[in-house]
């Protein structure tokens, strides 16, 4: 069974984000460099190209992605930072949304998202958890949720493992458990966990339980499940994501990127495929790889 339309929640629009990585020992660096490798041969992903293309040109090799996939949208949640994405988005509004994305404990936050949302013409928030410097609960951030509420604006926040292997692996705010009093507060805002929680799956659970504005994002290999203590697939990330939030709380992204990959149609496969194995009736598979994203998005069905 597939989906009839399909809007892709979560990717990245392929240029030079301008967020700083810390350089790793050479060992760590050729461990990672191993595992990559394998992970492309398991999911028959190409290697990335050596050099990156202009942004106009990632532009219109994106927008023949979503149009030779036929999909509805992509939503880039990065991309060059928030005006060179609001570029991308404005050549390609019938293939391309776009995410603020920038500090949300940088003194200026409220007055980038504004701009980002009032000049730029995106449509959302990301972050990341493990990347947060003050706690979300933090009086300094209430302004920021409450313009975030205010407009009912989609927050997409990773946590979990960040970077790869030799990345980010402790953080005070790497549990999505960590958002859940803003969540309970901010009730207005929908919040997107992706990865079903890369890594962090029962805190995801347990947030989204007790929080009816916490959906869970598909995106990605999900290939933290290989480190868990017990036996995990993605299979079994479906089932106790419908049991416990239900499809329309489910929402479809690849987390695509580069090229020559493109658009990764392999996650868009095992999604699908995993879907059918579970029962998962047609409305609720159009839910979840289609309309849960319209809804939040504020677009026409």
């Amino acid at each position: 069974m597939k989906p009839d339309r399909i809007l892709d929640f979560h990717a990245h629009f392929p240029a030079k984000t301008g967020i700083a990585r810390r350089e790793l020992h050479p060992l760590v660096k050729a461990y990672a460099r191993d595992l990559k490798d394998q992970w492309r041969t398991v999911f028959d992903f190409p290697e990335p190209e050596k050099k990156m293309r202009g942004i106009q040109a990632q532009g219109e090799r994106w927008a023949a992605e979503v149009q030779n996939n036929h999909l509805e949208k992509v939503v880039f949640m990065t991309g060059g930072g928030n005006k060179v994405l609001s570029e991308v988005v404005r050549k390609h509004p019938q293939e391309f949304l776009g995410f603020a994305h920038h500090d949300l404990c940088a003194p200026n936050a409220v007055e980038e998202m504004q701009y980002a949302l009032d000049e730029l013409g995106l449509s959302g928030y990301k972050w990341f958890g493990p990347m947060t410097t003050l706690p979300f609960e933090s009086p300094e951030l209430k302004p920021f949720w409450r313009l975030l509420a205010d407009r009912k604006v989609p927050v997409l926040i990773h946590f979990g493992v960040l970077g790869g292997p030799g990345g980010i692996i402790r953080h005070p705010r790497i549990s999505p458990i960590t958002l859940a009093e803003v969540a309970q507060e901010y009730t207005d805002i929908p919040f997107v966990i992706p990865h079903f929680g890369a890594g962090y799956f029962q805190d995801l659970l347990h947030l989204a339980w007790s929080s009816p504005n916490v959906y869970i994002d598909t995106s990605g290999s999900n290939d933290w499940i290989r480190w868990m203590p017990h036996p995990l697939s993605l299979k079994d990330l479906f089932a106790r994501a419908l049991d416990t939030v239900g499809a329309k709380r489910i929402i479809f992204g690849t987390d695509s990127s580069w090229f020559p990959r493109g658009w990764a149609k392999k996650y868009f496969d095992l999604q699908t495929q995993v879907c059918t194995e579970l029962g998962v009736s047609q409305e609720e598979m159009n839910a979840i790889f289609y309309h849960n994203a319209v809804t939040l998005l504020g677009l026409e069905a």
